[in-house]
């Protein structure tokens, strides 16, 4: 695929660790690690059985994929200097969800190199027990045609699940897993704000919708949002969606629920296509 086929790291945290130390128990040939942090560096390659680099030149002269696990503001600057070294038919490799591989890598053609973005949908919790996850996540890939392949390969190899997607849907990729993560959280926090108006504490809201989150999130993930609706858009309840909305006194919140239950209603067509939801419709349209 490459010159030379050894895999490095460049950053050395949370997801570094993780994918070293899956890449490494699964017959990949991680040579190491190189961090500004030289005690980060250390602590990965004990983790993953690898060895720390004490330069960035090192690491790159014995790789030939090159995995830029650092934040993204940082990937910028580490391209930068990657571009100084001698990088001809390599492939550099950004774990971002936010960029993809030709805005991050601009003009690496010319250097004769090759970009890729490798991002897992998954929130990497901690350093030395999410690779243990990795089985059940999606990884998405997008990049130079010339070694894409050859890439999805590599990881499907091992057990991962892969997605090449198009360059140009990166950034609707990546809104999509803003909403499924930290959307579903400011949900969650309102709906606990709610509850503490009507006499929770704090912890006892959050332990309230708890198993109400977790269990919709199960049906979601075993049926299908579909199968999993339920409420009183699903049964065309008109009545308590106007006592919901009359409730919300705050423009803002009422406009969420809105437009939110307004998306369930094809949700609810569909599930059940002898209902007539045009009232429905026409109460949550608004003023």
């Amino acid at each position: 695929m490459v010159v030379i086929l050894h895999i490095g790291f460049i950053g050395a945290g949370k997801v570094g660790f993780t994918l070293g130390k899956y890449f490494a128990a699964h017959g990949l040939p991680v040579l190491g690690y190189y961090s500004r942090s030289k005690a980060s560096a250390e602590k990965a390659a004990e983790f993953t059985n690898t060895q720390a680099f004490d330069t960035l030149e090192t690491l790159v002269s014995q790789c030939g994929i090159l995995f830029l696990t650092v934040p993204d503001r940082c990937i910028p600057q580490v391209y930068g200097e990657l571009t100084k070294l001698p990088i001809e038919k390599k492939c550099l490799c950004h774990c971002s969800g936010a960029l993809s591989a030709y805005s991050a890598f601009t003009g690496i053609r010319d250097l004769g190199a090759f970009g890729y973005s490798i991002h897992p949908l998954f929130a990497v919790s901690d350093c030395y027990h999410a690779y243990k996850e990795l089985p059940d996540v999606f990884f998405t890939i997008e990049g130079d045609p010339a070694h894409l392949t050859d890439l999805q390969s590599m990881l499907t190899g091992i057990g991962l699940r892969v997605q090449p997607i198009p360059p140009e849907c990166k950034t609707i990729y990546h809104t999509a897993a803003a909403i499924a993560s930290n959307l579903m959280i400011a949900l969650a926090a309102q709906s606990m704000d709610m509850l503490q108006t009507c006499g929770f504490s704090p912890q006892d809201a959050q332990n309230a919708l708890a198993p109400l989150m977790l269990g919709n999130m199960r049906h979601i993930a075993a049926e299908g949002v579909t199968a999993s609706l339920t409420g009183p858009v699903e049964r065309g309840d008109t009545n308590t969606v106007r006592k919901h909305l009359d409730a919300l006194t705050d423009p803002a919140e009422r406009q969420i629920y809105r437009l939110l239950s307004r998306r369930l209603i094809p949700l609810a067509q569909r599930k059940h296509p002898e209902r007539d939801y045009q009232q429905m419709e026409q109460l949550l349209k608004g003023d």
